[in-house]
């Protein structure tokens, strides 16, 4: 019988391009993966799940709020600091950084308004049972 694994890829519409590439490159410093690169489409370079950012093939003037229900979470190594960099890029702050339930929190929007959610996941820096790290 056929089963689902989990998430395998993750790619955000957005409806400039140029513009979302800058953010998620130079305010967020997302590296970029050069073999999927192109004047509508991005792969970043990441060490968990592989995420994108292409040309929106849909309108999004149409949706008042992208991705409007879903939660998206991204690991990050320095809460309080991505809080500092996006601050003085005057990029939307949602939640300040906070301590949460899954470590040190910060929920900021993208260009598109896309809501996304930065975590220093307290995992990262302890072992899982048999001292193995995620």
């Amino acid at each position: 019988m056929a089963r689902l694994l989990g998430p395998d890829f993750i790619s955000l519409q957005v409806r400039d391009f140029f513009t979302s590439r800058a953010f998620y490159t130079e305010t967020l410093g997302l590296g970029v993966d050069s073999r999927f690169d192109t004047p509508d489409f991005v792969l970043f370079d990441s060490s968990t799940i592989p995420f994108a950012l292409s040309e929106a093939k849909i309108s999004l003037d149409e949706a008042s709020n992208p991705g409007w229900g879903i939660a998206l979470w991204i690991d990050c190594d320095d809460v309080d600091e991505l809080g500092a960099r996006l601050k003085a890029a005057r990029a939307t702050i949602i939640k300040p950084p906070f301590d949460g339930p899954f470590g040190r929190t910060l929920v900021f929007a993208d260009p598109d308004g896309y809501q996304i959610t930065a975590n220093e996941n307290p995992w990262d820096r302890f072992p899982l049972g048999g001292g193995q790290q995620r």
